[in-house]
């Protein structure tokens, strides 16, 4: 898979610019291991990891 569209959604969600690339690398891989312990495919594991990091860095702005 292509990275770089994940690193440009992090982005656009709130990643540091220079920390992107790495962190879409993690997601990756994070939402292959989650699609295969859960029997979700990787669409689903990665959407809910992009969900869950989008509502951590909304309540991280808010003071949280």
């Amino acid at each position: 898979m292509d990275l770089e569209p994940l690193a440009r959604l992090l982005t656009a969600l709130g990643a540091p610019g220079d920390k992107a690339g790495e962190m879409a690398a993690q997601l990756d891989k994070r939402a292959r291991q989650l699609a295969a312990e859960k029997g979700r495919s990787y669409d689903e594991a990665l959407t809910h990891l992009l969900k869950l990091m989008r509502e951590g860095w909304a309540a991280k702005e808010r003071g949280f």
